[in-house]
């Protein structure tokens, strides 16, 4: 029997997505989970929560760690991809640092600018090296 959980990047992905939708609607990103009408998988619908519950840190953190670049400023993508790999870092049983920086670069060479992995990488390595 195929295993129909998808894999931590897809979910990843899909987190990805949701905050977006949820960045251009105005709405919280717990809001736009809710109105699904299929639920996400645990991992995603989790790393949504954690970006929500942590987005008063997270910002803050990102914000002193991006020198000259205010969030308002940043592409929408990498703001997120921030957000999120920073949100996964805060979490006691977050995955190793190591695969949420990879895995954020990833993310944000794909879906953002050509720039944009250096930036992200450059950003996640200070704030690792102060929350882990």
């Amino acid at each position: 029997m195929p295993n129909d959980e998808p894999t931590r990047h897809q979910s990843r992905e899909r987190a990805l997505g949701l905050l977006y939708e949820a960045e251009l609607k105005g709405e919280s990103p717990t809001a736009v989970v809710g109105a699904l009408a299929v639920p996400p998988d645990r991992f995603t619908a989790g790393l949504v929560a954690a970006v929500e519950r942590h987005r008063e840190r997270v910002d803050a953190l990102v914000a002193a760690a991006s020198v000259g670049w205010p969030l308002d400023r940043m592409a929408v993508v990498d703001r997120l991809v921030l957000r999120m790999a920073v949100a996964e870092l805060l979490e006691p049983e977050g995955p190793p640092t190591a695969v949420v920086l990879d895995e954020a670069v990833e993310l944000a060479k794909t879906y953002s600018t050509e720039e944009s992995g250096g930036f992200v990488n450059g950003v996640l390595s200070t704030i690792a090296s102060q929350v882990r």
